[in-house]
């Protein structure tokens, strides 16, 4: 059978406050091309489906949309979605019984009996293929939290002995369940030793101590492990079967140059699954102009070339001016703004940055004495000129003095 695994829509976040509501529909239209062109049989969507806890009504009725559509184009697909971190578990959870009529199980919190003991057997469902029979089972494990998992006595680490415990359990259901023919799967939303972050644009995971899960809790009879978390697709720990979609958007300007995608696995009873990458279009570029940090003068001259305006607002490229400053350059970000002014571009950030000098050896060396006597115009001088490499201008000696004398 045929999986499509994607995660991290992250729907309703905006991008130093452009709304990115345009960019997440031209995906989910893509998606849906693509479910249909790919003969997909299942679609497996891997947590943070929600930028956070509380999305608008607007990012819920996208997501709502989406999944009609797929049923209407593909009505033989299983869609099975996890929560993430960043997703209310009981808001994802609380449509799922009208979403179960259409094909669509979520997972936001791990199922319990009546007696508070945890419901193994929910967290395992089945994946048919284009001819309805069950060709795999899928172990649908949404973000865990230390009360999310069994209680494990002994001297290692109680949370991950917990998720080992319960993703064990889960294959153990699994396998029971399995008939000849038939594949185990995992979904998971977790950040996994090895897995390589993408600077700016994510939220670290840290429980009790604990960040990173070990790849061991997916046991050998798993032959495919979707996961959610990490925006940037990789394999972990160079095991091809656990895999990392990444986020189908760039969600900072650290992802320019990365391409997005979704995997496509084909799963056959006995053999290695096979992945293949399926590269995301982008609907709307992001850009840093200039490709290195200028002097605010070959920056100005740069943005005044850009063209005029041919596309609508919200496909216009998202921008970020990357200046080299030697001093302050007060009124900067309105001369940014009047270059930028009717053209092709969405100004999103200025980054700065500064040519720097190694401190000299007196400057390591004071003592807490002798710092201890500095006034803060001294400290002032002594952190422009370690900046600038060069004295502080009279004016800005003044304004600092005249902010200290209202403090």
């Amino acid at each position: 059978m045929r999986l499509l695994h994607t995660s991290d829509w992250h729907l309703g976040q905006s991008l130093h406050n452009y709304d990115r509501h345009y960019e997440h529909q031209c995906f989910l239209d893509w998606l849906l091309y693509t479910i249909v062109s790919e003969q997909a049989d299942a679609l497996l969507i891997c947590g943070d489906v929600f930028d956070n806890a509380n999305p608008s009504a607007a990012s819920q009725r996208q997501l709502y949309h989406f999944l009609r559509q797929a049923k209407q184009r593909a009505p033989q697909l299983d869609v099975i979605v996890i929560a993430g971190n960043h997703d209310s578990p009981g808001r994802l959870d609380a449509p799922g019984p009208l979403l179960e009529e259409h094909g669509t199980r979520v997972v936001g919190n791990v199922p319990r009996h009546d007696d508070g003991g945890i419901d193994v057997e929910q967290l395992v469902l089945p994946l048919t293929d284009s001819t309805g029979n069950v060709a795999a089972w899928c172990i649908a494990m949404p973000f865990l939290r230390p009360a999310d998992v069994p209680r494990v006595e002994g001297d290692g680490d109680p949370y991950l002995g917990g998720i080992a415990l319960l993703y064990s359990q889960a294959l153990a259901v699994a396998q029971a369940r399995r008939q000849p023919g038939q594949t185990i799967v995992a979904m998971g939303h977790c950040h996994m030793v090895g897995g390589e972050m993408s600077n700016e644009s994510e939220r670290r995971i840290v429980i009790g101590g604990t960040e990173m899960l070990p790849s061991g809790i997916f046991g050998p009879g798993i032959a495919y492990a979707a996961l959610g978390h990490l925006h940037l697709a990789q394999a972990v720990g160079k095991q091809d079967h656990i895999r990392y979609s990444g986020s189908p958007l760039p969600l900072s300007f650290s992802e320019v140059h990365y391409q997005h995608q979704v995997l496509r696995i084909d799963l056959m009873d006995g053999l290695p699954a096979d992945v293949v990458s399926i590269p995301v279009p982008r609907a709307v570029d992001m850009l840093r102009l200039p490709e290195k940090p200028a002097p605010l003068a070959q920056v100005l001259e740069h943005l005044a070339a850009l063209a005029p305006p041919d596309v609508p607002f919200d496909a216009r490229p998202y921008v970020e001016v990357r200046v080299l400053l030697d001093q302050p350059q007060p009124g900067m970000r309105a001369k940014i703004e009047a270059a930028l002014e009717n053209k092709a571009v969405r100004l999103a950030r200025i980054d700065t940055s500064a040519v720097r000098r190694a401190p000299s050896l007196d400057e390591v060396t004071q003592t807490l004495e002798q710092l201890d006597k500095l006034q803060p115009d001294d400290i002032f001088k002594r952190l422009y000129r370690q900046r600038y490499d060069t004295d502080a201008p009279a004016d800005q000696l003044a304004a600092f003095a005249e902010l200290m004398a209202g403090a």
